[in-house]
């Protein structure tokens, strides 16, 4: 049961600390979520009211299903953006055809998160890499970071998830600044910060909001041009079927399937980068597909839109010390609140209190830090995640995800092509064999022996490296080389293509009159030998357990351990029934 619905997991568990964090988180939350789920409803096209009604069953939903316990699911503004680009392009009559759309849409959605849960492809996420999500995270605060000075100078600008793009719009409108709106904003950021370095366990947030709403209602500083959230209608979403036909399906899929993916990409994402933070460790991919897509079917039932998980409220839910799902739940009784009793207080919210909120909170996941350990140690992949980084912010946040991927699937490629090969020798006669370089003063090095090791899988990405690299080594020993030892402990899979390398390539060296042996071999490898041509060329007295023990061998061919060539020997059941021992 655990398994179905996760929230058993952390029920089963709960303490009495955590509520008080869990409330306030929720609420801080909520506060935030009122107005950015209107916003990014009208970013997508719809009535704002839409924006509550995605706020409510899919957050919901979500708390029950999902498994990240702090991630804030919802309307986020990535998607609320491709929603518009994609029906944008269709020819849509009437805003009620528009709404009956976009409900179709949460629903294809939904469905293909679900299938794909159901078939178990969350194993996607295992291609993000940590210099990959902290690219993108690390890109997308600065993202959200300048998409609030609108609402910190008091200007109106176009919305943009492209840096370039957003720097040129508002410096265009510095002319406007509405000092009062930036005022507030700037007095906003001062506080939190000046409340957070005081005692972290004062609700900044909820302290600034309180009093940025009393401000404006008793100053009376709309009049002064203070950009205020604004009314906000009453009611709760009822039950509506979408009616699905196949045209709609036709149009639909490529914008819902390219929703679907970049939706779970980023609920993932922005779990691992704050999973990374706390050392919790309880996302499960498969689980988020299935939580995700079900959010987005039952928010399809209740005129809502696609969702995912909000970088900026996630981090404000972080900030605020969320420890379990509850906070979504409270959360969502603040939406619904709102809904029916509350509209005439947030109303009087500034835009700019808000934005000082989310700049606070979402800077804070920049981390430079790691930018710093991975140019001291790891250069490779600290660009990586600088090309993550620069996609992100000057391209997209879909295509910073995409290609960061794709860099890090070709440098593992490139890794395994040219892996670690080195020869190794005999430490003082032991059992010990160690690279002849790092041990240069201590081991023993044989002329008439070459001893090898291999450090990957072999495979047919790095089959010809490997040929190169052995010949290298014989002609590098001359005449005088007798016999070659393959270390093969670190070799755990052989593909078809160089397994038939490697058989000609015995057969070659043995052909110039060299023995070749292979020691080490784990057993899903000696399955491998044995069930290709390997073991025809090689031969079974070739085949031994431990180096020690071919070197031995080679040294003195009439002395063999019987339990050594039983082991060596043992692949599967016909092979040991075909082996003859004496």
């Amino acid at each position: 049961m655990k398994n179905i619905f996760p929230f058993l997991e952390w029920v089963s568990t709960y303490k009495k600390a955590y509520f008080i964090k869990d409330l306030l988180a929720g609420l801080t939350v909520g506060i935030v979520l009122v107005p950015q789920g209107m916003a990014y409803a009208m970013i997508a096209g719809l009535p704002p009211v839409h924006g509550l009604y995605a706020a409510l069953f899919p957050v919901l939903t979500y708390a029950f299903l999902g498994t990240s316990r702090k991630i804030a699911v919802g309307p986020v503004a990535m998607d609320s953006l491709l929603i518009a680009v994609g029906l944008g392009t269709l020819t849509i009559t009437g805003i009620e055809n528009y709404i009956k759309m976009v409900m179709v849409l949460a629903l294809m959605v939904g469905v293909i998160q679900l299938l794909l849960g159901i078939l178990r492809m969350g194993f996607l996420v295992n291609f993000l890499s940590k210099p990959v999500i902290s690219g993108f995270t690390s890109a997308a605060a600065i993202i959200i970071v300048l998409s609030q000075l609108k609402h910190i100078l008091g200007i109106s600008v176009s919305n943009s998830n492209k840096i370039y793009q957003t720097i040129r719009y508002v410096f265009y409108e510095l002319g406007n600044v509405n000092w009062f709106d930036f005022g507030l904003g700037i007095l906003g950021i001062v506080l939190l910060v000046g409340i957070k370095k005081w005692n972290k366990n004062i609700p900044g947030i909820l302290i600034i909001v309180v009093l940025g709403i009393l401000a404006v209602y008793f100053f009376k500083m709309e009049s002064y041009g203070v950009k205020l959230v604004g009314s906000v209608p009453s009611g709760l979403p009822s039950l509506v079927m979408p009616t699905v036909d196949f045209e709609d399906v036709r149009q639909l899929w490529p914008i819902a399937l390219a929703l679907a993916l970049v939706g779970y990409l980023e609920a993932i994402s922005i779990g691992k980068a704050i999973e990374d933070k706390t050392g919790e460790d309880t996302i499960k991919a498969n689980q988020e597909l299935i939580a995700l897509g079900s959010s987005n079917i039952v928010g399809s039932l209740f005129q809502g839109f696609p969702v995912t998980a909000s970088f900026s409220r996630s981090a404000i839910s972080y900030d605020a010390g969320t420890k379990t799902n509850l906070s979504a739940m409270f959360s969502v009784v603040l939406v619904v609140l709102t809904l029916l009793f509350l509209t005439p207080v947030f109303q009087y919210l500034p835009n700019a209190i808000l934005a000082s909120i989310i700049m606070v909170s979402v800077v804070k996941l920049i981390d430079v830090q790691y930018f710093k350990i991975l140019w001291n140690n790891r250069k490779d992949e600290f660009f990586i995640l600088l090309i993550t980084f620069f996609i992100t912010l000057f391209v997209g946040i879909t295509e910073g995800i995409l290609i960061g991927v794709l860099c890090s699937l070709l440098l593992m490629v490139y890794r395994t092509s040219k892996p670690h090969f080195v020869e190794i020798g005999n430490i003082g006669d032991s059992d010990y064999y160690k690279n002849v370089i790092r041990f240069a003063d201590e081991v023993i090095v044989r002329n008439d022996l070459l001893i090898v090791r291999f450090d990957s899988q072999l495979y047919f990405g790095n089959s010809a490296y490997f040929k190169k690299q052995l010949l290298k080594h014989i002609r590098a020993k001359g005449p005088q080389l007798k016999g070659i030892i393959l270390n093969a402990e670190a070799i755990n899979y052989i593909d078809a293509t160089a397994a038939d390398m490697l058989s000609k390539l015995i057969h070659d060296i043995r052909e110039r009159g060299l023995q070749f042996y292979i020691a080490g071999a784990i057993g899903p490898t000696r399955d491998i030998i044995f069930n290709t041509g390997i073991i025809e060329e090689l031969q079974r007295e070739f085949l031994f357990v431990k180096t020690k023990e071919a070197v031995d061998f080679f040294d003195n061919p009439n002395e063999v351990s019987l339990l050594a060539a039983k082991v060596a020997y043992e692949n599967s059941i016909t092979a040991r029934q075909k082996l003859k021992l004496n």
